[in-house]
């Protein structure tokens, strides 16, 4: 796959738009493969903005496509009017505290979704083959939450760790990650899947943990942390998720899973005193301390202990690992916040919204 044309569902969110970028600015420096064109489609729900994708505004190799992945006609055309060899699957809802709120949307869009984009591939797939063109691959991007949750003493998931959703979003894409391996045994379509810790980085949403208790700790408002704020989770910073999902794309095995997870377990608790630490290192004379910021509440139904992801075969088999440390990430990640005040007043405003109807 020398050359790809490349249709990324989901390309405005937080992990879909930094994909995008590194589709075309990094992964012929480190892959070795030429990008010819990145179709973008997203339906720009809540979390999607198109001013993730404003430094592509000029680059004729990116086409954005407002579109939803439930419309198979939309896909269908996509696929063939493009010449799309691979697929690229990020679309979906994935806040457990809105599932948990409203779960029917993450029913729809994660699961009956993801069975629509698989059957209009599916057909595109052997539409190419027919030609005798065999060169079409598809990745379905998915989450370490699908496995439950562990003990502190547990050892990381694995590929083969046994599903255990524990929300309707984790639910939601369990069921999605069964149907992308339906469609590897049944129809022989050319899928790998993989599952990826907590990310972190640029063009996060700002209702996520790290992008939300930044501008807190910048206003010196409390910061809300649930339970004892002993959960634990394992970082991933997401230039390094991209770069393994593209390697994941190119170089594996068709019908195989790879995690892909930071190599950094944390507690909550400890989470929020390092950003505390980095937004004080970036804002000299701010000096905010956990004492005066911290404020414990009320646990969340169904919230899971730990993750843990083992990475070791991806590590193993595709040669990759992950570049960041949670402290080189974090104070990456906060530089860019500082730097982006404007795409985070504009999404607290919901001007993001009006300007992409024409509005202020």
């Amino acid at each position: 796959m020398a050359k790809m044309r490349i249709l990324v569902t989901g390309g405005a969110g937080f992990i879909g738009s930094n994909l995008v970028h590194y589709l075309l600015d990094g992964a012929e420096r480190d892959l070795g493969i030429t990008v010819e064109k990145v179709v973008n489609l997203d339906k720009l729900t809540y979390a999607g903005n198109t001013a993730n994708l404003e430094p592509l505004a000029d680059d004729p190799r990116h086409v954005f496509v407002q579109g939803d992945i439930l419309d198979s006609a939309t896909v269908g055309t996509l696929l063939r009017e493009h010449d799309i060899n691979a697929v690229m699957h990020l679309a979906a809802e994935s806040h457990v505290d809105r599932s948990i709120d409203g779960p029917e949307d993450f029913i729809q869009t994660n699961f009956v979704g993801t069975f629509r984009l698989l059957d209009a591939a599916l057909a595109h797939h052997r539409a190419r083959m027919a030609e005798g063109r065999e060169d079409f691959r598809f990745l379905h991007v998915s989450t370490d939450e699908v496995f439950g949750s562990l003990t502190l003493t547990d050892p990381a998931f694995s590929e083969t760790t046994p599903y255990a959703p524990n929300s309707p979003y984790s639910a939601s894409k369990a069921g999605s990650d069964h149907l992308a391996r339906a469609y590897v045994h049944t129809f022989r379509l050319p899928l790998v899947t993989t599952n990826c810790s907590n990310n972190y980085g640029p063009y996060q949403f700002p209702e996520k943990l790290i992008p939300l208790m930044v501008q807190k700790i910048l206003r010196g408002e409390k910061l809300p942390v649930y339970g004892d704020g002993s959960n634990v989770r394992d970082w991933l910073y997401v230039e390094d998720h991209c770069r393994g999902l593209a390697l994941a794309l190119v170089k594996g095995e068709v019908g195989e899973t790879y995690n892909i997870g930071g190599k950094c377990e944390m507690k909550n608790l400890d989470v929020v005193h390092t950003l505390i630490a980095a937004v004080n290192a970036e804002q000299p004379g701010l000096n905010r301390t956990p004492e005066e910021l911290v404020t414990f509440v009320t646990d969340r139904p169904g919230h899971d202990h730990r993750y843990a992801i083992d990475c070791s075969k991806i590590e193993r088999e595709l040669g990759w690992s992950p570049k960041e440390t949670f402290e080189s990430g974090i104070r990456r990640t906060v530089r860019w916040y500082l730097d982006h005040a404007q795409w985070i007043d504009d999404i607290e405003s919901k001007r993001y919204q009006l300007q992409r109807l024409g509005g202020v």
